[in-house]
């Protein structure tokens, strides 16, 4: 179940996923994905541009691992990354990150972020 900051960030996402999607009439499949505790959790779904996941992060430090390239967008907030061999950067609402893939990868957020991720597949 999402709370009230968390619903609130995902309507955030998922407006700017509609109102940047092409109108083309394709009907969107989603799926709940939950991690650390409920504390990222996204919706996932297919889009005419291939699959994508808008999702919300609350305060903390997380890792993960990618199948295949990944394109990160804030949509909210601050998040900070640090693609292997690199440095940690932060990206601000508006601003992306590409993590390559079959990688793992860490983001940490100060405050409450929310993201688009598409899949490049």
């Amino acid at each position: 179940m999402l709370s009230p900051r968390q619903a609130t960030l995902f309507r955030r996402g998922l407006r700017f996923v509609l109102s940047t999607a092409p109108k083309t009439g394709i009907k969107w499949r989603m799926k709940h994905n939950s991690y650390f505790e409920g504390k990222v959790q996204s919706l996932a779904v297919s889009t005419p541009d291939g699959p994508a996941t808008v999702g919300v992060i609350e305060p903390g430090k997380y890792s993960f691992g990618t199948d295949c390239e990944e394109h990160m967008r804030v949509v909210a907030g601050t998040l900070k990354a640090r693609l292997p061999g690199g440095d940690w950067k932060s990206y601000g609402q508006g601003q992306f990150f590409v993590v390559p893939p079959k990688v793992k990868f860490e983001v940490e957020a100060a405050g409450d972020v929310a993201y688009l991720c598409h899949y490049k597949r």
